[in-house]
């Protein structure tokens, strides 16, 4: 994809993965724009689907289409305002990084959707100083946790802090572990899953096993395994790498999903859950500055205790 900064164009070829989806659809999801702003594109003409001016956002898209998208005619995207009702679990800040442990349901940065009320608004109202951190559009943002998990994510105050950390990040040196309930008795005790991941091809809002993917490692360990009320485990799990869903796209690809994931499998009224099961509960990183190894861990929250209350 290219996209022009001054005549913000868009110019895709459309992928299996989006084939079949609504030409409107298609725009909300390679701009990342709500899909009311897509349609409003569509209407101003501003939409070429193979040469053609398109009409009509139900358009349905095929393989190998060239879209052409001219957001000139969108509204200037909106930086995210500081919004200090939110609330926030700073459990260790400096002048360089800010360690939160995120509460469940919040996204962490403005994105279609969600234009407001993230964590990034949040933060922004105690520590201003991220405006100018890294992507102005998800300022101080190092990595990311889905709306439904909980747990332990660091964000930067500074660029020297947010470069490093970035590095840090690609160099797979950063520690990030995670508890999982997952339903089922694994086949063995620990393991790692080596499967590379991509959009799905059936629903691009979704991550899926693909051979052409991403590279994603997944290191698991049984905690625990339960019978009652149904066979279902506890798992330590360690990213390797960072893509999105990993961690529930590869323990569902086992045919183990976690529990409450209602977008891969997961969701089953003998044992339901508001959410995924899935808390990030370890934490470790060298300092950015002082180079210091730092190290957090986050107890479980209660909703993901209530759970496992159940189990035996």
């Amino acid at each position: 994809m290219t996209n022009d900064s001054e005549k913000r164009i868009i110019d895709e070829t459309v992928p299996s993965a989006l084939a079949g989806q609504r030409v409107d659809r298609v725009i909300s999801l390679v701009a990342d724009i709500p899909r009311a702003a897509a349609s409003q594109i569509i209407d101003a003409g501003a939409v070429l689907l193979d040469g053609v001016v398109v009409k009509a956002g139900k358009i349905k898209v095929t393989e190998g289409q060239r879209i052409v998208v001219d957001l000139s005619l969108l509204p200037e995207k909106q930086l995210p305002a500081a919004e200090p009702n939110i609330k926030v679990d700073v459990v260790y800040v400096d002048d360089d990084v800010i360690v939160i442990n995120k509460q469940a349901g919040i996204v962490v940065h403005p994105g279609a959707g969600n234009p407001t009320g993230t964590l990034v608004n949040a933060v922004l109202a105690i520590y201003p100083e991220i405006a100018s951190v890294g992507d102005p559009f998800r300022p101080g943002v190092v990595h990311r946790l889905d709306a439904g998990t909980t747990g332990l994510m660091v964000m930067a105050r500074t660029k020297g802090a947010y470069d490093s950390l970035v590095e840090a990040l690609q160099r797979r040196v950063v520690v990030r572990r995670y508890l999982a309930i997952v339903w089922g008795e694994m086949s063995a005790p620990s393991g790692v899953i080596d499967a590379p991941l991509g959009r799905d091809q059936r629903d691009p809002t979704k991550m899926a096993v693909l051979a052409g993917g991403k590279i994603a490692r997944t290191n698991y360990e049984v905690r625990q395994a339960f019978t009652l009320p149904v066979s279902c485990s506890l798992l330590e799990c360690g990213l390797e790498t960072g893509r999105t869903h990993q961690i529930r796209v590869h323990l569902a690809t086992l045919g183990h999903s976690v529990v409450g994931d209602v977008v891969y499998g997961g969701a089953r009224s003998v044992l339901s859950s508001p959410r995924p099961m899935l808390h990030a509960m370890t934490l470790k990183f060298d300092h950015p500055v002082t180079g210091i190894e730092m190290e957090f861990h986050s107890e479980i929250p209660q909703d993901f205790a209530a759970i496992l209350e159940k189990c035996s």
